[in-house]
């Protein structure tokens, strides 16, 4: 059922910690799916609350919802000035489609025992993966993402071969 997941001692939330594992996991016929222990708390903050993401089709990103809701008001309060400063008057069309991605976008949840999360409707079509289905939570560095397992396969194909390139990129 699962293969190595793993976390440094910090996972909990600590701002430059590398939130790194590779797990299967089923989601139960009520939605609802039970996190790796050692990634968990990457994604939940003081008040037990996880903003889920719809990053890709096949992808759902998990986050702190502290550090969400920080991130993305920040982003709003620089829109707002824009508008209000009409360098966006031209762009409705543009602010229209982007405030419909942001109301559909994200969803607030809170784990319960068992670092269980219960996948709301809105973002279950978008992972494509049935109740009873598998999927495959991956530490992404400053997230968890959960992936339909095929996606997963389809995007490590497209990533991998640059993966030495991005590792020297970034950390050079």
């Amino acid at each position: 059922m699962s293969s190595s997941a793993s976390t440094s001692v910090a996972a909990a939330g600590t701002p430059g910690e590398a939130v790194t594992g590779e797990v299967r996991r089923t989601i139960d016929d009520r939605w609802r799916l039970s996190l790796p222990s050692e990634l968990a708390p990457a994604v939940v903050d003081e008040r037990d609350e996880t903003v889920i993401v719809k990053e890709r089709y096949g992808c759902l990103s998990l986050w702190r919802a502290d550090r969400w809701q920080a991130k993305f008001d920040a982003g709003l309060a620089i829109i707002r000035q824009k508008i209000a400063g009409e360098r966006l008057a031209d762009q409705a069309s543009q602010i229209q489609r982007l405030g419909r991605l942001a109301s559909t976008r994200a969803s607030r949840v809170r784990l319960s025992g068992r670092n269980r999360l219960l996948l709301p409707d809105g973002v279950r079509d978008f992972l494509g993966v049935p109740a009873g289905g598998e999927v495959v939570v991956v530490g992404a560095f400053v997230t968890v993402e959960l992936w339909n397992p095929e996606m997963w396969v389809e995007q490590l194909r497209e990533d991998m071969p640059s993966f030495n390139e991005l590792f020297l990129q970034l950390s050079s």
